[in-house]
C-alpha cells in the first residue's frame, strides 16, 4: 500500500499532465469537502467545480480546461476513473496468503496454485481447480468439478455448483448463488416434470458479481456472463442467458431464459426481460422497464412496454395531467351531444 507519492508519480501513474508544484507530497484520497493539505481530491461533475475554489486539498485532480483556482492539479481526460485508480493506490492494502486455515475442507483430487487463501468453513469439493492467488471466505461451497481462475476472491457464502466455470480477476459477493438448477418443468398432466438441468455457468475474465445473485446453470450448454460484466445485488439470471461483454446489470433486475444481451448493454434497476429475446449491443434500458420483445443495437428505451427514451419522458409528462384530461373530454363530449341533439331536432 503506498503512502507518500509526489505529484509527479501521481501523474505518471495515471497518465496525466502536472500544473503547479511536482514536488509536492500527497499522501491520501479525500473529497473535496474533506481533503487536507496533504491529500488529493478531484473533480469528475462541473456542478461541483466552485468546491475546487474552496477546497483544503493539496492537489486536485481535473478535466481540461476546468479552472484549478491556484490549485496544484493533475489534469486527465478521465477524473472519475483517476480517482478510483488512487483509492487502490492509497487505501487498498496487499492481502498476504494464508493458505489452507484450520476449518476448511479440502476434497479430493483438488488443484490449487500459489498463494491461496481458505478461510475456515470453506468446503470444496472433489476435482475443482483453483488457480493463483484465490481466495474463498467463511461458508463458500465450491462443488464438485467446479473450476476456478487466478486471482479470484469468492466472499462469504458463495455457492458454486458442480462443474461451473470462473475466469480470472473475478469478485463475487456474499450470498450469491452459481449455477442452481434453471426453472424448466413439462407439463405432465395437472402437474409438471422436472427437466434436468445438465449445464453449467462460465463466469468470464473481470466480472465482478454483487450480493444474493443467482444465476441459474443452462439446460444442456452454458449460462455465460460475459469478461467485464458487472452485476449489482440482487439480481436473477436464469438458465441459458448469455450476457455481453462490458455489460452492466443494476440492482433487482431479472433476465428470463435462453435470453441474449450483446455488448456494453446497460439494464437500469429493477428491469425486467421477457425470455428468449435479443437485446443489441449499446443499448440502454431505463429502471423498471418491461422488455417484451427484441431490441436493436444502439437503442436508448425506457416504460412498460418499453418504448424510445424521449417518448416515454413526453408521455410520463402527460401522466399528471390526465385526470383533468379526463374532466375535459367528458366536458367536450357533453357539449358534442348536446349539438348533436340540437341539430336533429325537428326545429
Amino acid at each position: 500500500m503506498a503512502t507518500r507519492r509526489t505529484l509527479r508519480e501521481l501523474a505518471d501513474y495515471l497518465g496525466g499532465s502536472v500544473v503547479g508544484d511536482e514536488a509536492k507530497v500527497i499522501a491520501g484520497v479525500a473529497s473535496l469537502d474533506d481533503a487536507g493539505a496533504e491529500q488529493i481530491s478531484f473533480l469528475a461533475n462541473p456542478r461541483y467545480a466552485l468546491k475546487v475554489a474552496t477546497t483544503g486539498a493539496g492537489a486536485v485532480v481535473l478535466p481540461p480546461g476546468a479552472e484549478r483556482h491556484g490549485r496544484n492539479a493533475i489534469v486527465v481526460a478521465n477524473p472519475y476513473l483517476a480517482f478510483a485508480k488512487l483509492l487502490n493506490l492509497y487505501h487498498v492494502p496487499a492481502i498476504e496468503p494464508k493458505g489452507i486455515m484450520a476449518g476448511a475442507h479440502v476434497g479430493r483430487n483438488v488443484t490449487m496454485g500459489n498463494e491461496v487463501t481458505i478461510y475456515p468453513g470453506a468446503v470444496i469439493g472433489d476435482g475443482v481447480t483453483l488457480g493463483e492467488r484465490v481466495i474463498l471466505h467463511p461458508g463458500v461451497v465450491l462443488y464438485d468439478g467446479v473450476r476456478v481462475g487466478d486471482d479470484v476472491t469468492l466472499n462469504a457464502n458463495v455457492v458454486v455448483y458442480q462443474g461451473c466455470r470462473i475466469g480470472n480477476r473475478v469478485t463475487v459477493h456474499g450470498g450469491t448463488v452459481i449455477g442452481s438448477d434453471g426453472f424448466g418443468y413439462a407439463p405432465d398432466g395437472e402437474g409438471y416434470y422436472k427437466i434436468p438441468q445438465l449445464g453449467i455457468v462460465s463466469i468470464e475474465d473481470d466480472v465482478e458479481i454483487g450480493a444474493n445473485c443467482a444465476i441459474d446453470r443452462a439446460a444442456l450448454a452454458a449460462t455465460v456472463i460475459g469478461r467485464g460484466t458487472k452485476v449489482d445485488n440482487l439480481v436473477m439470471i436464469a438458465h441459458n442467458c448469455v450476457i455481453g461483454e462490458n455489460c452492466i446489470i443494476v440492482s433487482q433486475v431479472g433476465i428470463s431464459g435462453s435470453t441474449k444481451l450483446g455488448k456494453r448493454v446497460t439494464l437500469g434497476g429493477q428491469v425486467g426481460v421477457a425470455g428468449h429475446l435479443e437485446i443489441g449491443d449499446n443499448t440502454m434500458v431505463g429502471a423498471k422497464s418491461g422488455i417484451a420483445g427484441n431490441i436493436p443495437a444502439g437503442s436508448m428505451v425506457s416504460g412498460i412496454p418499453v418504448m424510445g427514451h424521449k417518448e416515454w419522458l413526453r408521455a410520463m409528462a402527460v401522466v399528471p395531467k390526465l385526470p383533468e384530461l379526463r374532466k375535459t373530454v367528458a366536458a367536450l363530449e357533453k357539449k358534442v351531444q348536446e349539438l348533436e341533439e340540437k341539430l336533429s331536432s325537428p326545429e
